[in-house]
């Protein structure tokens, strides 16, 4: 992918006049050092110090060209520092920097020693995405904006750490999911289709008001119809404050809070179209405390947002989680199938198989990846007819949907998929793409997402 040319366009015009950056806002500042990979913190005056710092001392001299190779290049590690096997993948453009020491971008590079030689690497990515608008069997909203979103990623390790394989335990024939490469063409406007979207937001308010997170252009870029979230954390008295900050053209929205423990667990379903039902819990006061299923009904197929419970420290809720949850709800599921086919997402709190976690001899016995409850996973789930649609469509590749705060897991990729979109085997047929977005952050998850035809 070639480097945005708006951007190389802004850096060369602040470069040939450097008293414009005193007239920048601190959002346009924070803009431009984030798209050249530099620090956006700090104060007014500290920000046009460092802006005026990279123009001057890493670009002067340098044309547009050398300034576009820097931002679309983009390097992979072979082996890391800490011994994990990788795999060095989607390489755009290998940079010998050994030719460019005097004059190198604002970019990371990293060390990797071995062999008694010291090779350094440049990793800086930039990632922009165009909103597509396509055509349901009803007129779809337009985006009022067509802006392509930059994000920017960078790490002590690699600047897409997604596209390594990291793995404790790897197979021969594993590769990692790379939205970029192994995403399917978009639909014609002639096909008729849903985009629904999950994700597990570990509390909406405090997502809301992350600095850089803007749901308008997630909703722009993405274009999803269906929004399905878990552990929104809100209380009842909350909802109404959330609803009225709701994007534009997304005006249903469904929401369940947990009663039991306030300000816990949660889920919602945001929705463009209209459902023609819309129900709350399992219908079973033992489980429906914690607000924990939405379920619409849509004209081909109900839709549940699902926030299955975590086992807990020391594995006190496992016995709960597997005699009485998942089998209330594997059978609500097919109480539903009975009149038309069910897809079910969100966080159902399990690592199915090993290529699905980073370390999974390390984890037998954590929560998540015991082997009780991926045995639950398979006979509530999968014997009962329902398809993982992430793992039919990517047999053999790794992509991890929830990375730990701790111990850099997302640095590293040290991952697990815990997030899934399961459909009823008889459309399992229309899916069109079954995908993760792991560059979105905001959370200790990320969205996923699944085009199904109508």
């Amino acid at each position: 992918m070639g480097a945005n040319p708006t951007v190389i366009k802004e850096i060369e015009s602040l470069r040939g006049d450097l008293s414009k950056i005193e007239a920048m806002t601190v959002e346009q500042l924070r803009t431009t050092l984030r798209n050249i990979g530099a620090s956006a913190k700090g104060r007014k005056c500290e920000l046009v110090s460092s802006l005026k710092c990279f123009l001057e001392n890493k670009i002067d001299g340098e044309s547009s060209q050398v300034i576009e190779e820097q931002v679309s290049s983009t390097v992979c590690v072979e082996t890391l520092s800490n011994g994990d096997q990788v795999q060095n993948v989607n390489t755009v453009s290998d940079v010998q920097l050994n030719q460019r020491n005097k004059r190198r971008s604002s970019s990371k590079s990293e060390t990797v020693e071995g062999d008694n030689k010291v090779v350094k690497k440049e990793k800086l990515s930039i990632e922009s995405d165009e909103v597509s608008v396509e055509n349901l069997s009803r007129t779809r909203r337009k985006v009022s904006s067509k802006a392509a979103s930059i994000t920017v990623k960078t790490d002590d390790k690699v600047a897409e750490p997604w596209t390594v394989l990291a793995h404790k335990k790897p197979q021969k024939d594993w590769i990692p999911y790379n939205p970029k490469t192994m995403r399917p063409p978009e639909l014609t406007r002639e096909t008729k289709f849903m985009k629904l979207m999950s994700w597990n937001v570990n509390g909406l308010r405090a997502l809301l008001k992350l600095e850089g997170f803007s749901a308008l252009q997630l909703a722009e870029r993405e274009d999803f119809d269906v929004l399905c979230l878990q552990e929104t954390k809100l209380q009842e008295k909350d909802v109404e404050d959330v609803k009225r900050s709701l994007i534009d053209g997304y005006e249903n929205s469904f929401w369940t809070c947990s009663v039991s423990k306030l300000g816990y667990s949660g889920t919602a379903i945001i929705s463009r179209v209209k459902p023609l039902s819309v129900s709350y819990g399992l219908g079973m006061s033992d489980h429906d405390s914690e607000g924990r299923i939405v379920t619409v009904e849509f004209d081909s197929y109900y839709l549940i947002s699902g926030y299955v419970p975590n086992s807990g420290d020391g594995l006190r809720r496992l016995t709960y989680r597997i005699t009485e949850w998942d089998p209330s709800l594997s059978n609500y599921i097919k109480e539903l199938e009975k009149s038309k086919p069910v897809i079910l997402t969100g966080d159902l709190n399990c690592a199915h198989q090993e290529i699905d976690i980073y370390n999974p001899a390390g984890n037998r016995r954590s929560a998540g990846f015991t082997d009780e409850e991926r045995q639950s996973f398979g006979t509530n789930f999968l014997s009962r007819g329902f398809v993982d649609t992430f793992r039919r469509q990517h047999p053999g590749v790794v992509g991890y949907t929830y990375w730990g705060y701790r111990h850099g897991g997302r640095k590293f990729n040290r991952g697990w998929r815990l997030d899934y979109f399961l459909v009823s085997e008889s459309v399992a047929d229309k899916v069109h793409d079954s995908y993760i977005l792991p560059h979105i952050i905001g959370s200790d998850h990320c969205p996923i997402g699944l085009v199904i035809k109508l």
